[in-house]
C-alpha cells in the first residue's frame, strides 16, 4: 500500500486549500485557523478532521506535535495574512505587524517538512519593487528550501472564475518546482456553473429542478444528495430596478449617468457574464450580480463559482457562509498544485545533484 503524503493547513479557513490537496490525494494532520466559524464547516466536512482554533503567533509548534502526536509532516500549506508587507523599506521578517507571516515560516522550521506551498495575494510580488518577493524566498532558503513562485489563474485550471493568487512553492531536497501546465480547455463559464440552480431559495437537502447541464455541472453535484445554501437575498425593489438595467457581463457604466454614482466603488453594479469565467468574488458579494437573476449570487452559486462541490456544505450564518467562500483559495486549483507537488515527491532525485542543506528532519 503507498502511504499517503500528509498536510498541515495553517490560516486554513473552511479548507480550500486542504480540499484541493485532498482530493490529490493527501491527507490532513492538522486545520489550525483563529476563526470557529471556518473550522466548523471544515470539521463537518471531514469525517477524521483534526481542527485547532487558535492565535498562531502564540502557539508552540512542540507543544502542537505533542499534543496531536504528529511524528511527520510532508508539506505544510497556508496564506498568512502579511499586513506589513507593505513595509518595502526594510525586511518583512523583522516587521512586527508579519507575526503570522513569521508563524508560517517557524513551523517550517520547526517541522521541516519535504515541501512547503505558500499562497496570496499577487501584488505581493511587486511590492517595493520586488523586495518583499526577495525577503519571503530568502528566508525560505536559509531553512534549506528551493523555492519556486508563480501567479497562477484559476479559470486556467478548470474554475469559473478568473481569480489570481501568487503562490510559493519549497522544496527541501534542491529541486526547483514546475508549476502544473494549465488545462487546454476551453474554460468554464458563469453560465455553465450555474445554469442548473433556480432563481428563488430552495430548502436544504432539495433535489436538482433538472439535469446537469456541462460537465463541470456534472462535476460539482458529484457525491450530493441535493441543494444547500441556496438561500436568495431579498433586495428592495430600488436595487431590483438598478441590477434590471445592467446587462449580462455589465457594470455601472450601463447605468443612466445619475445612478452611476450610487454605490463608490469600481466594481459596483457588476453583473457576471454568462459566456465567461466569473470575476474575482470577494467575501461581501454585495457588489456582484448574477448574470440573469436580479440579485447577488447564493452562497452555493458563490462555492460553485470557487470550485467546491455541492457536497461541500457550509454553517454557521449566512454572512458567515459568503466571508468563508470569499476567503478560500479554489479547490481546483489547489489540486492542481497539489498533484503536480505529489508527482514531483513521487520522483526520486537524481543522484548526481545536491540539496540546498544537509539539515536532517525533524521526526
Amino acid at each position: 500500500m503507498i502511504k499517503k503524503h500528509t498536510f498541515i493547513d495553517l490560516f486554513s479557513g473552511c479548507g480550500g486549500l486542504s480540499l484541493g490537496f485532498e482530493m490529490a490525494g493527501f491527507t490532513s494532520l492538522l486545520a489550525i485557523d483563529n476563526w470557529k466559524d471556518a473550522l466548523t464547516t471544515y470539521a463537518y466536512n471531514r469525517e477524521t478532521a483534526r481542527t485547532l482554533c487558535g492565535d498562531l503567533s502564540t502557539l508552540d509548534p512542540y507543544k502542537i506535535k505533542e499534543d496531536y502526536n504528529i511524528s511527520n509532516v510532508d508539506v505544510i500549506i497556508g496564506g498568512p495574512p502579511c499586513q506589513g508587507f507593505s513595509v518595502a523599506g526594510k525586511r518583512i521578517i523583522e516587521d512586527e505587524r508579519n507575526t503570522l507571516y513569521k508563524s508560517f515560516v517557524k513551523f517550517v522550521d520547526y517541522f521541516h517538512p519535504k515541501a512547503f506551498v505558500m499562497e496570496n495575494v499577487p501584488n505581493i510580488l511587486s511590492i517595493g519593487n520586488g523586495l518583499v518577493k526577495k525577503s519571503i524566498i530568502h528566508d525560505f532558503e536559509k531553512l534549506g528550501y528551493k523555492v519556486s513562485v508563480q501567479v497562477l489563474m484559476a479559470s486556467d485550471y478548470g474554475v469559473p472564475q478568473n481569480r489570481r493568487r501568487a503562490v510559493f512553492v519549497g522544496l527541501a531536497d534542491g529541486r526547483e518546482f514546475v508549476f502544473p501546465e494549465t488545462i487546454k480547455t476551453k474554460k468554464v463559464t458563469s453560465y455553465e456553473a450555474l445554469s442548473d440552480l433556480t432563481e428563488n431559495s430552495v430548502p436544504d437537502g432539495s433535489p436538482y429542478p433538472i439535469e446537469a447541464t456541462s460537465d463541470y455541472q456534472r462535476y460539482a453535484r458529484m457525491g450530493s444528495s441535493g441543494i444547500y445554501n441556496h438561500d436568495i437575498t431579498i433586495h428592495n425593489d430600488k436595487t431590483k430596478e438598478i441590477i434590471a438595467m445592467v446587462p449580462d457581463g455589465g457594470n455601472y457604466k450601463d447605468l443612466p449617468i445619475e445612478l452611476q454614482q450610487t454605490r463608490k466603488v469600481h466594481i459596483a453594479w457588476t453583473r457576471l457574464c454568462s459566456t465567461k469565467p466569473s470575476i474575482t468574488i470577494d467575501t461581501g458579494h454585495r457588489h456582484h450580480f448574477h448574470y440573469k437573476w436580479n440579485r447577488i449570487p447564493t452562497v452555493r452559486e458563490s462555492a460553485r463559482i470557487q470550485s467546491f462541490p455541492d457536497e461541500f456544505i457550509f454553517l454557521c450564518s449566512k454572512t458567515s457562509q459568503y466571508k468563508q467562500v470569499g476567503n478560500a483559495v479554489p479547490p481546483l486549483m489547489a489540486k492542481a498544485v497539489a498533484q503536480q507537488l505529489c508527482n514531483t515527491l513521487c520522483r526520486k532525485r537524481p543522484c548526481h545533484t545536491k540539496p540546498n542543506s544537509i539539515r536532517k528532519t525533524n521526526t
